[in-house]
């Protein structure tokens, strides 16, 4: 008889912590170049659109502030000295650069609606305003997609451009306690324990989104039974499965253009 090892429930058994930080200030950087690493990546995969888009991470000491990119700065060009730091009245603290107003009405809203939220993701990415526009959550079509299953809501009130904090507050209540909220006609916005997530939780729901068009464009695709997505939900959808999968993101971007952590 062969003996066997049991089986692993979750991707967390497999994978190490997230890292723990020895002062704030060691935190706040790592924070920073993370939140600097997502542009580069963003831009990598296509998810710019002139000067809309915007990440955010909590400040670990200021909790009440955020970190976000500059206005009219394209991802790809911005570096960790770039980053603005706002507080919650929208003052910028820190940054030579404008702050853009969207990414306040919206960000400042989900971080004070969510104080377990480390960072939020949005940009116009293609796939993600496609789906949007259908008015639809993702169905679990894929295992990737599974991530999702049960945790991603609708924002279904588009009404122009987001230049008020109470449209932020609809955004952050539609949001509720999941990972991410489609935001109809407008595009994708994920959240996450750690920057890293936040990121990951964004690349693969555009990625979901662009699954879904093209399965239901070749025919009438199959969904995972509900008692298999939410198996499969707590295997891949977890905090520290969706910050381990940033990691060779991460590594890989550093190697190519590492200039960002200037």
């Amino acid at each position: 008889m062969t003996d066997t090892a049991d089986p692993i429930a979750t991707i967390d058994d497999m994978i190490p912590s997230a890292p723990v930080f020895d002062s704030i200030e060691q935190e706040r950087e790592h924070r920073k170049q993370r939140l600097a690493s997502v542009f580069r990546v963003f831009s990598k995969f296509g998810f710019e659109e002139g000067v809309a888009g915007h990440v955010t991470a909590r400040d670990p000491e200021l909790t009440d502030h955020f970190w976000v990119n500059p206005f009219g700065v394209a991802f790809g060009q911005i570096k960790t000295s770039d980053l603005l730091l706002v507080d919650h009245d929208g003052n910028i603290v820190e940054g030579r650069f404008p702050l853009n107003q969207a990414a306040f009405a919206i960000h400042s809203r989900v971080h004070k609606a969510r104080p377990d939220v480390i960072a939020a993701a949005h940009t116009h990415s293609l796939y993600g305003k496609t789906w949007s526009s259908l008015g639809r959550l993702l169905d679990p079509l894929t295992q990737d997609a599974c991530a999702f299953y049960e945790d991603h809501a609708l924002f279904d009130d588009f009404t122009g451009v987001v230049l008020d904090t109470d449209e932020g507050d609809r955004i952050g209540d539609a949001l509720g306690d999941k990972k991410a909220v489609i935001l109809q006609n407008h595009g994708l916005l994920t959240v996450g324990r750690t920057v890293d997530e936040a990121a990951w939780w964004f690349i693969t729901m555009e990625r979901t989104c662009q699954s879904q068009l093209m399965a239901e464009a070749a025919g009438a695709p199959i969904s995972i039974r509900h008692d298999v997505a939410q198996t499969t939900a707590l295997q891949t959808g977890s905090d520290l499965a969706g910050w381990f999968s940033y990691q060779p993101i991460y590594d890989k971007i550093v190697a190519e253009n590492p200039d960002f952590l200037d």
